[in-house]
């Protein structure tokens, strides 16, 4: 037993910290794994809590590392309706039971699938760039983001609109994320409760796991078959998204 985890749970643990690290490192679409994978092991809401923490590891990693490449205009714009969204979030993950949490994660974790399987299958990549679409986009992937820590598909779709080149790219959204990371904090801390000392312990034993994520990413991951990868992610996940809905 480790900090009250068995072994399979440990090793749970770490793996969804290794899989953070390879996603904070370059491949995107894979993070929807990390929660579904934590929710078996601590439950819906005292999952967000955990994985936090582990998020802003990496986005700081991220930042370092393409910091120069950050596009601040167009982070402006996306940002104010995510901090509303992430608000609404809050309020909405206090008023409604566990399991009712747990359901709609499960459904958010879905939806971001379909609408990142429906990206790369679509002919056209172009979206409506207007401040409306990127009011709207913001507002969920506030809201996602502190329901499910999942804001990455919605987010996304807003800077791919903007047509920014690769490193501008991962650069303007590591920062957007390390930004509203650190400020849902404080709800996670005061509101929910969720973010406590031993939540913070399970996450920093996970640091080692999200640099050897990172570390493999970098320097190993160009060799792998990346949509053979990120398929089998989208199934698996998929899976567990159902298996948290009706479990």
């Amino acid at each position: 037993m480790i900090l009250g985890l068995s072994v399979f749970q440990f090793s749970v643990l770490a793996l969804a910290a290794f899989i953070l690290g390879l996603s904070k490192s370059g491949i995107k679409g894979i993070s929807v794994i990390i929660v579904a994978m934590l929710v078996f092991i601590f439950g819906a809401k005292e999952s967000t809590g955990i994985l936090l923490p582990m998020l802003i590891v990496g986005d700081i990693f991220a930042v370092i590392y393409y910091n120069r490449h950050a596009q601040w205009r167009f982070l402006w714009k996306l940002l104010p309706s995510m901090v509303v969204g992430v608000i609404l979030g809050t309020w909405v993950g206090e008023i409604i039971p566990e399991e009712a949490f747990r359901k709609s994660m499960a459904a958010i974790i879905l939806i971001s699938i379909i609408m990142m399987v429906w990206w790369e299958r679509r002919a056209s990549k172009t979206v409506p760039d207007n401040l409306g679409f990127a009011s709207a986009l913001g507002l969920t992937a506030g809201f996602t983001t502190m329901v499910g820590n999942l804001a990455g598909s919605f987010a996304n779709l807003y800077f791919l609109a903007m047509r920014l080149p690769k490193n501008a790219f991962i650069g303007t959204t590591a920062w957007l994320f390390l930004i509203i990371n650190v400020f849902k904090v404080p709800f996670h801390i005061f509101s929910w409760e969720t973010i406590n000392t031993d939540s913070i312990i399970i996450s920093l034993i996970t640091v080692p796991f999200i640099f050897l994520g990172l570390f493999t990413g970098v320097r190993i991951l160009k060799k792998v078959n990346e949509k053979m990868f990120r398929n089998f992610i989208f199934l698996a996940t998929a899976v567990g998204a159902i298996l948290i809905f009706f479990s």
